[in-house]
């Protein structure tokens, strides 16, 4: 048996949760290791948009929390030069529904957020990727920062090991947790508090609590277009009206049922398929389109070509790009509450805790999230 130094952590999992949770123990003076069954993350935390998107919660506590979140990333990125960029957001409009609940959702939240209605002029002045046919203006967030997941998680796992001596023991799945151990194989480890972040290892350690819980899976698919050339930047991370109805953010427009009416006749196919429209780019170049949304526990391996085309086919109508050539194409999954809940806190057991459960909002919650955890402990 390994034991590890007094007031100490495990936490089993090196996604964006697993590591947020590291984060905030470290701060305050634990010994953590953290505990991944694969080589690095390249799970849900790798496979999103990078978006760090505090628009897409309601005003309040989990607005704050997307802000508290924003300025912890702010503030690794910093520290350990990983790309980020605070390129905010337009929501563009092309029909009078869709800015009569912009200019709703402005003024219910202009007091508590850096956001305005913008006129067609001002928006393509914001966006030369913005297609400017029938564009009747937009909806301008500054809150909103892009990073490259797929390498920033690594990233934050380094700046993690560098400077607050975080363990990583990588390719080492947990088998068995009996506190104040947790097995891999015939090796342990013991520690005074365990936390297990990672849906995977909370359906395979504590089967019968992953199947008595209400949380489901989500299936996203998700492009991403070449490198534009010429350094070619759209500027804010762009979304169409689908967006709207798909964040619990927007719900203070009071036109939303409308305009959802609306688009159920227009759209069917894409609401059907979980489908909303939103394009990022890297630091590369690179823009990274999306997605859908399929739930249940099981889920097709395969992607579905007429899920991708109805994507690209909506985001045809409001930007425009220099070079709109496929790149990559693939999947991710994460768990969602389907009982409301924004997240699944639960004791396993006496000094096990479970975190899990944050839907799409991984990348913006979960810094704010355990840093409020781990702080009321």
């Amino acid at each position: 048996m390994k034991i590890l130094s007094k007031q100490n952590a495990i936490v089993i999992g090196a996604g964006i949760v697993g590591l947020a949770t590291a984060r905030a123990l470290a701060i305050r003076g634990y010994t953590v290791t953290v505990f991944e069954r694969n080589e690095r993350a390249v799970g849900a935390s790798i496979r999103n948009f990078g978006m760090v998107w505090p628009i897409g919660q309601p005003t309040g506590d989990l607005y704050e929390r997307a802000l508290l979140s924003r300025s912890i990333w702010k503030e690794i990125c910093t520290e350990a030069k990983i790309w980020h960029d605070e390129v905010g957001s337009l929501h563009l409009a092309y029909h009078d529904d869709e800015l009569q609940a912009i200019t709703e959702y402005v003024e219910a939240n202009r007091q508590y957020r850096d956001c305005s209605v913008l006129d067609p002029k001002q928006t393509l002045q914001k966006s030369p990727a913005v297609n400017s046919s029938g564009l009747r203006g937009a909806l301008w967030s500054a809150d909103e920062m892009i990073l490259e997941s797929r390498v920033a998680i690594g990233q934050v796992a380094l700046y993690l090991s560098e400077k607050y001596d975080v363990t990583f023991y990588w390719n080492t799945a947990i088998s068995r947790i009996e506190h104040p151990m947790v097995m891999s194989g015939n090796t342990s480890w013991q520690a005074d508090e365990i936390f297990v972040c990672s849906g995977a290892d909370f359906e395979t350690l504590y089967p019968e609590l992953f199947l008595q819980s209400e949380i489901t899976k989500c299936k996203l698919q998700m492009m991403r277009l070449v490198a534009q050339p010429d350094d070619w930047r759209i500027g804010p991370a762009l979304c169409g009206g689908l967006s709207m109805i798909h964040y619990p953010g927007f719900q203070s427009a009071k036109s939303l049922p409308a305009l959802r009416k609306r688009y159920q006749s227009e759209y069917g196919d894409h609401l059907e398929w979980g489908i909303h429209v939103m394009v990022s780019q890297n630091g590369a170049g690179e823009l990274t389109i999306g997605d859908s949304h399929e739930y249940g526990l099981v889920h097709d391996p395969f992607d579905k070509e007429f899920i991708n085309n109805l994507i690209t086919g909506y985001l045809h109508t409001f930007a425009k790009f220099k070079d709109w050539k496929l790149a990559q194409s693939w999947h991710g999954i994460y768990s969602k509450m389907t009982n409301g809940q924004t997240e699944l806190v639960m004791d396993a057991a006496n000094g096990v805790t479970i975190i899990n459960g944050l839907g799409g909002n991984g990348m913006t919650l979960s810094f704010g999230l355990c840093e409020q955890l781990i702080d009321a402990r």
